[in-house]
């Protein structure tokens, strides 16, 4: 009997011996189709990555009257003990995330108006109106950034002249004015991109739901609000992810400002720190802000959509 179970094993042994070449060969066509996908993907996303967490874990020595050439040594989380510890680095995460809590919703909010309308059937020139909520998303944001910079700039601004007309001194550029103006040229920007993600998820909602409602003495109103809305959720969840992390971003719109309104400082956002530490020559510490401002990118949009997760799951 052992010496069956002996075959036994043995016969099993060459049969995956002989099998171990096979699967070698299936899985090679399966590399070599992935292979234009992850070779770019390693090279172009996950490097940089790596080469900045790297970077983030190393400071400049310079040693003795610093005549000679610095050099790198590690530095464990000290940039990140040091980032964190600067104050105005702790209120540019602040800022971007005030901002965030008051235009995110609205401009999503707007986006999702617009949508509807042009998805009610008593719509008029729907293509045009299409076109126009689209327009600012398709302007270069460095170009719309510096159109808004003249509408706002003092002494230009037709805004200001028109508030001064009716007896108001209104300043879109004093310190308690600049995070609405920069909300303002986000929402203006991104609106329509917003729209038009919202727009395409209500066209594919059947036309049969809205005709039910209809014949069930449902109002306009009603149907938006009782069957599409409910029906773009997963739309509106992507674009709330798409503006979190858009808004962490947040850069061109205060550099662009910054050059009508000096009191905006050069800390304003965490890039725009990120990037005056490297025009400072400190990489290593851009590095660990630009990891710091990623990790705050990911719990915010994971959070979000945890807790998307959870009251869909409770309903």
């Amino acid at each position: 009997m052992t010496t069956a179970l002996r075959g036994r094993a043995a016969d099993r042994s060459r049969a995956a011996g002989l099998a171990r070449p096979g699967r070698r060969r299936r899985g090679r066509p399966v590399a070599l189709f992935l292979a234009p996908f992850l070779v770019p993907f390693a090279a172009f996303y996950l490097a940089p990555i790596g080469y900045t967490l790297y970077q983030s874990l190393f400071r400049m020595h310079r040693s003795g009257l610093g005549l000679t050439a610095p050099t790198q040594v590690f530095a464990g989380l000290s940039n990140y003990a040091t980032a964190l510890g600067d104050a105005d680095f702790r209120g540019s995460l602040l800022r971007v995330l005030l901002i965030g809590l008051v235009q995110v919703p609205l401009m999503l909010l707007i986006a999702l108006g617009l949508a509807l309308l042009l998805d009610a059937k008593s719509t008029l020139f729907k293509r045009f109106f299409r076109l126009a909520f689209f327009l600012p998303y398709a302007l270069p944001g460095v170009v719309g950034a510096i159109m808004w910079s003249y509408l706002v700039a003092p002494g230009l601004s037709p805004i200001s002249a028109a508030a001064r007309h009716l007896g108001l001194h209104l300043d879109l550029t004093s310190n308690a004015m600049l995070a609405p103006t920069i909300g303002n040229m986000l929402t203006w920007g991104w609106t329509g991109y917003n729209m038009l993600i919202i727009y395409s998820a209500l066209q594919a909602i059947p036309a049969e739901l809205s005709e039910a409602a209809t014949m069930d003495g449902c109002s306009a109103f009603g149907i938006a609000w009782r069957i599409k809305v409910p029906l773009v959720r997963p739309a509106l969840v992507l674009t709330t992810v798409f503006s979190i992390i858009g808004t962490a971003q947040l850069y061109n719109e205060p550099a662009i400002l910054h050059n009508v309104a000096p009191n905006l400082s050069s800390t304003y956002t965490p890039i725009y720190a990120a990037y005056d530490a490297v025009n400072a020559n400190n990489f290593n510490a851009a590095a660990a802000e630009s990891v710091i401002l990623a990790l705050l990118a990911f719990v915010l949009s994971f959070g979000f959509l945890k807790l998307v997760q959870r009251k869909g799951a409770a309903l």
